[in-house]
């Protein structure tokens, strides 16, 4: 979902700016443009022309209910922890690509482990599609609070990594079919 019409925020809300990660504060009555509405969470152009992301809690401050950001992208429940560990990785987006972080080829390595006193911990090595991209931390948090969603799963250990370096032959066909990549 995106919109060329404005939108008004109805109320002051936390967003952390896209590529950079810094946060800021986007104040009430202030206009920003939906470009991305996936993975829970929206990314907007502000009417000073950075891009933001603002996380799906803080939708109505754009006029969204709750779970707007996620219509349409419900994770299966069956299947291996494994399996769902996966699937809940690719409700995962890049705030400035809409496609997830799977299919983009930023996860390096996935493992579930039992833990001694039981349940499991998901290991996961993920990169970013640019060095210089300060989102690493957003989406190692993002990565991490999902994983800690899937049932049966009690830790999450998450790990930014730079080798090899990414590139565009680590995206699945899909990825590179949509963002129109041959």
């Amino acid at each position: 979902m995106t919109t060329d019409k404005p939108i008004t925020l109805i109320r002051d809300c936390s967003a952390v700016m896209v590529p950079s990660g810094e946060p800021l504060s986007l104040k009430c009555g202030s206009q920003v443009w939906l470009t991305q509405s996936l993975g829970g969470g929206y990314t907007v152009m502000t009417d000073h022309g950075y891009t933001v992301r603002v996380e799906g809690r803080d939708g109505d401050a754009l006029g969204f209910s709750d779970g707007q950001a996620t219509r349409g992208q419900s994770i299966e429940k069956k299947g291996s922890l494994q399996e769902r560990v996966w699937q809940q990785l690719r409700s995962c987006f890049d705030p400035e690509i809409p496609v997830n972080i799977v299919d983009l080829g930023l996860i390096y390595d996935c493992r579930v482990e039992p833990l001694p006193n039981g349940g499991h911990k998901a290991l996961v090595l993920f990169t970013l599609t640019a060095q210089g991209c300060g989102m690493g931390e957003f989406l190692k948090a993002d990565i991490r609070r999902k994983l800690l969603e899937v049932s049966d799963l009690s830790e999450a250990a998450v790990e930014l990594v730079w080798d090899p370096p990414w590139s565009q032959s680590r995206m699945s066909v899909e990825a590179k079919h949509q963002l129109g990549i041959e």
